[in-house]
């Protein structure tokens, strides 16, 4: 496993400071001091930047500038993104693993301190709401989960990943200047194709949450010839939709900023006041007709939006409202 472990580490002091002076040059006595270390030092931490995929262009008297970096998830790259933010979570960076959220259970029940991000290229064993299977190939998409413990009651999660869906979708809005949308309760979608999707899972202690992670699979930069089988149709990458590959790294460390910030809020209670609105904002149901599966049970009617505690609001035909807290929801043909 690589580990983003300190703001602190070589990697990281260096892709910050180039990062932050882009595209000046930065000295390589400025390094060295940053780094506390000498300038051969410094020279030998660039070469082994330079066979991960980082290009430098070096110029005497003036120092180095920063002209490639790896396409492909690299932990120091998006901890340099981060910035400050770095030192307030721990970045677990893998090539494979199993499923995100697994890891990111394994890693809590050996007592890791949270918050924490487990990233992977790749997942075999990727999944989503209902155990279903996640296509997680490793073709520049983001398979993250965040780990969290929280030490709230059970009745204070009902709209956690609801809220965290409305900021996800915020976040791909402004980085990306096209506005997806979200079909209750945790698919992300962009012209009724499905880009992403998430999966909170809590491990309870009596009356408080005790460990919860936040899982999120969000198709970044898969080309559409990617897509077996079925999926072809129903799935679609940002890049596709906007027409052109999207900085993996830059948009993982603005995502980890997002997810952040959007949980404090969630803990200190004051994101109700901007829930409503967001989620309205995105709900690709709303004002249309859908069937809702609910083990057994078909409900039709016409989607409402969803309440104060994330439960979706249903009209059936004889004009009674009815409100669900979980199901499996499909729009129906030519709505």
């Amino acid at each position: 496993m690589s580990a983003v472990t300190s703001a602190s580490s070589p990697e990281f002091v260096i892709l910050r400071e180039l990062l932050e002076h882009e595209p000046a040059f930065v000295s390589g006595s400025r390094l060295a001091e940053k780094l506390g270390v000498s300038r051969v030092a410094v020279w030998h931490q660039m070469e082994k930047l330079r066979a991960q995929g980082f290009g430098f262009k070096a110029v005497r008297s003036r120092g180095y500038r920063l002209v490639r970096r790896p396409a492909a998830l690299h932990s120091a790259l998006v901890a340099a993104h981060l910035g400050a933010r770095a030192r307030s979570i721990r970045l677990f960076c893998l090539p494979e693993v199993d499923s995100t959220n697994d890891e990111a259970a394994r890693l809590l029940a050996a007592g890791r301190s949270a918050p924490f991000v487990v990233l992977a290229r790749r997942q075999t064993r990727g999944r989503g709401r209902l155990g279903r299977a996640w296509h997680s190939a490793d073709n520049g998409n983001l398979y993250a989960s965040f780990a969290f413990r929280p030490r709230l009651a059970p009745g204070r999660m009902q709209t956690f990943t609801l809220w965290m869906g409305v900021n996800v979708c915020e976040l791909v809005a402004n980085f990306c200047r096209a506005t997806p949308g979200l079909k209750w309760p945790n698919d992300l979608l962009f012209d009724g194709r499905k880009a992403g999707g998430m999966l909170t899972e809590a491990r309870i202690d009596a009356d408080q949450i005790r460990d919860l992670v936040f899982g999120l699979g969000l198709n970044v930069n898969s080309p559409a010839n990617a897509w077996p089988g079925e999926l072809a149709r129903r799935a679609i990458s940002l890049a596709e939709h906007v027409g052109e590959p999207l900085d993996l790294n830059r948009f993982t460390a603005a995502l980890i900023g997002r997810v952040l910030l959007a949980y404090e809020r969630f803990v200190d209670g004051d994101y109700l006041e901007n829930f409503a609105d967001l989620w309205h904002r995105y709900d690709v149901l709303r004002g249309r007709p859908v069937t809702l599966l609910e083990g057994d049970r078909r409900h039709s009617g016409t989607a409402l939006g969803v309440d104060d505690e994330g439960a979706l609001l249903l009209r059936d035909e004889r004009g009674r409202s009815h409100r669900f807290r979980a199901g499996e929801v499909t729009l129906e043909k030519g709505s």
